[in-house]
């Protein structure tokens, strides 16, 4: 076995880091329902440290607080999976570990866990740029095919995570 990952988080690990190296800017990611899978597909990556500053696995609430300075007021009014928990993850893992850019996932995998507002395979993601100020951050919210279970829920916001860390 050559790669430890799925080949699709593999090769696009790799484009990540090969578009950050030539864009000269150095990345972080502050991972919750992906539990490090997109860390993970970056370390695969001979060459990565030239890149790759931090991952922060925050899966608790109390960790993200703790952990990535979120405030306790966000998660409590707006939930762990929400579009203002993942932006405070983001600034917070941006801060933290000095990187140019960060992106904070935050979902519900499942098999259980979700509720009809926020259903399985509901993953939110965040993005802050550290040059670009309060216009650099962009949010979604995603819902992903729960048929392919946890680990497909998780691949499938891997990737949707590294797209995001594309220049």
């Amino acid at each position: 076995m050559d790669n430890l990952l799925h080949p699709e988080l593999v090769d696009k690990a790799r484009e990540v880091i090969a578009a950050n190296l030539a864009a000269g800017r150095r990345i972080a990611v502050a991972e919750s329902c992906t539990g490090g899978l997109v860390s993970a597909a970056l370390t695969e990556i001979a060459g990565c440290s030239a890149v790759f500053e931090a991952g922060y696995v925050t899966y608790s609430d109390a960790s993200k607080i703790s952990g990535l300075n979120v405030c306790l007021d966000v998660v409590e009014t707006f939930g762990a999976v929400s579009v203002a928990t993942a932006w405070a993850m983001a600034q917070g893992a941006l801060e933290s570990s000095g990187a140019d850019v960060a992106v904070a996932i935050t979902g519900i995998a499942g098999p259980d866990g979700g509720t009809p507002s926020k259903p399985v395979g509901t993953v939110v993601f965040a993005k802050a740029e550290r040059l670009a100020g309060p216009d650099g951050l962009t949010a979604d919210q995603k819902l992903f095919d729960a048929s392919e279970g946890r680990s497909g829920i998780r691949r499938q916001a891997a990737l949707c995570a590294l797209e995001l860390l594309m220049p």
